[in-house]
């Protein structure tokens, strides 16, 4: 019954993860594919520096309402055997794991930051809080969005730990974690040879 539960809640979570808000936004407002410019991710950061804050919201809205379901209904599923909290994180990182290499957008998607942070706030609004201060005041101190996705990502296995869940939780935590760090690995070497872009704010987009 709890595999059942597991490989239903994998392939719900996944899928969801596959609704890309930012390749749905750039082909709705733009009539383009975002992964065709910039740094050729499908994330926000990068459909922000290519099309500016058109279409951003609808990015952010896709990207927070199929993480919510996700997370949610693995709760949901799980808790059927006891397991609600396992449930939540399990799917998150499915969600985070389709978002990033998603089937039907061949296996080229963004870098899941935003998704974890939607399991950080499902999971526990202080946790969720603590990581967007903490993404937010490296990204206001440095400009590099990468470095705060990767501080933030690290640090949320910790403060899982530290609030009392239990040590499985931190370690599918820490497995979300360590995805989103392994997908900015160009990101972290470019931050190393000091080559990596920093943020600069933006309203429409060129040309």
């Amino acid at each position: 019954m709890k595999i059942l539960l597991l490989v239903l809640s994998a392939a719900i979570a996944y899928g969801l993860g596959g609704i890309n808000g930012a390749i749905v936004a750039s082909w709705m407002t733009q009539h383009k594919d975002v992964r065709n410019y910039g740094s050729g991710n499908a994330g926000l950061t990068n459909y922000y520096r290519t099309f500016g804050a058109v279409g951003v919201a609808l990015v952010i809205g896709i990207d927070i309402v199929k993480g919510v379901v996700a997370v949610l209904l693995g709760g949901a599923l799980l808790g059927i055997v006891g397991q609600p909290t396992v449930g939540k994180l399990f799917a998150g990182f499915c969600l985070v794991l389709g978002h990033m290499y998603p089937a039907f957008h061949r296996f080229k998607g963004g870098k899941g930051v935003l998704c974890a942070a939607v399991v950080a706030f499902v999971l526990d609004w202080r946790i969720g809080l603590s990581l967007i201060g903490l993404f937010a005041l490296v990204v206001l101190l440095t400009r590099y969005v990468s470095l705060g996705s990767i501080l933030a990502a690290l640090t949320f296995p910790v403060l899982v730990w530290a609030f009392g869940y239990t040590a499985l939780d931190g370690l599918l935590v820490l497995l979300t974690a360590l995805l989103i760090v392994v997908k900015h690995g160009e990101n972290i070497q470019r931050l190393l040879r000091g080559t990596e872009s920093k943020l600069k704010w933006k309203k429409s987009a060129q040309g």
